[in-house]
C-alpha cells in the first residue's frame, strides 16, 4: 500500500461527525483530531455555552466547519433536534461518537463528592447515570440509524472505559486522613453495557456498511495530583497515564476507512492496564 493510500484511509473530507460530550476534555480533543482529518464536526453537549466555545476553538485551529449543539442525550426530543440540526447544516451523519457520560472526578475540586458506599448508593444517582451513560448512547444510535441507512454507510463509536472490563481499583481514590472515596457502581455498569450495545448494533446492521465499535480508554491525565498519577501509573504496563491525543488518534482510526473491516470490536487503549 502506498503512502497516498494509507493517508487516504484516514481522510474524513466530506464526512460529518457528531461528538456528544463535545465540550469535555476528550470530546474537544476528538473534535480537533476529526477536524484535522477533514471532517465537518458537530460538538454536542448539555452545556451549550461550553459547546460553543469548544466549537470556536476547533474551527479556528483547523479551518473546518464546526457546529455547536446543546443537547440532553437522555431526552429523545433533544437528541432528534441534534440530528435535525446536523442534517440541516451538513446533509449527512457519517459518524456518531457516543462520548457523553457522567464521569465522576476525583481532583482537588471534587474532594468528598464520592463517599457513598455501595450499600447506601442513592437510587436517584443510579437512574441519572444510567439515563445519560447508556440510555443516551441508545437514543443517539437509534436517531442516526435512518440517515446512515439512507447514506448506505456509517460508523458508530461507543466510548467505554477499562472499568467496563475490570472492576475499579478503589485504592486509587483513598487518601490518608480523609473519608473513603469510591468510584461509583454506575460507572462500571454503564461502561460494561456500552460493550453489549456495540455488539448488538454491529450484528443488527449485518449486511450493511454501518459499523459499530467500542473505544475503551484508560486513565487520561487531566491535572491529577502527583499522588494519584504515581498510583495509577504503577498499575499500567507503560508506567504512565494517557495523553488525550493518544485516545483521539485511536478514535480517528475507528471513525475512518482505516478500520473498514472492523465491527463489533473493542479497541482498548489503556497503556496495558488490563494486560496484567
Amino acid at each position: 500500500m502506498s503512502e497516498r493510500d494509507v493517508r487516504s484511509r484516514f481522510d474524513l473530507s466530506g464526512r460529518t461527525v457528531i461528538v456528544t460530550g463535545g465540550a469535555g476534555l476528550l470530546g474537544k480533543s476528538h473534535g480537533h483530531a476529526l477536524a484535522a482529518a477533514g471532517a465537518s464536526v458537530v460538538l454536542a453537549d448539555i452545556l451549550g455555552e461550553q459547546a460553543r466555545r469548544a466549537a470556536d476553538e476547533v474551527a479556528q485551529a483547523s479551518g473546518a466547519e464546526v457546529l455547536p449543539v446543546e443537547v440532553d442525550v437522555s431526552q429523545p426530543e433533544s437528541v432528534q433536534a441534534m440530528i435535525d440540526s446536523t442534517l440541516e447544516a451538513f446533509g449527512t451523519v457519517d459518524v456518531l461518537v457516543n462520548n457523553a457520560a457522567l464521569d465522576p472526578k476525583f481532583d482537588s475540586q471534587h474532594q468528598g463528592e464520592h463517599t457513598n458506599r455501595f450499600e447506601d448508593f442513592p437510587v436517584e444517582a443510579w437512574r441519572q447515570a444510567i439515563d445519560v451513560n447508556i440510555t443516551g448512547m441508545f437514543l443517539c444510535a437509534r436517531a442516526v440509524a435512518t440517515p446512515m441507512r439512507r447514506a448506505g454507510r456509517g460508523s458508530i463509536i461507543n466510548v467505554a472505559s477499562t472499568y467496563g472490563l475490570v472492576g475499579p481499583d478503589q485504592r486509587l481514590y483513598q487518601r490518608e486522613g480523609r473519608p473513603p472515596n469510591y468510584k461509583p457502581v454506575t460507572y462500571s455498569v454503564s461502561k460494561a453495557a456500552a460493550l453489549g450495545l456495540t455488539r448488538y448494533l454491529a450484528t443488527y446492521f449485518a449486511g450493511t456498511q454501518i459499523r459499530a465499535n467500542t473505544l475503551t480508554p484508560g486513565g487520561v491525565f487531566a491535572g491529577h495530583d502527583d499522588e494519584f498519577v504515581a498510583r495509577y501509573s504503577a498499575r499500567t504496563v507503560l508506567g504512565r497515564m494517557a495523553d488525550r491525543e493518544e485516545i483521539s488518534a485511536a478514535l480517528l482510526f475507528l471513525a475512518s476507512d482505516a478500520s473498514s473491516y472492523m465491527t463489533g470490536a473493542n479497541l482498548v487503549v489503556d497503556g496495558g492496564w488490563t494486560a496484567w
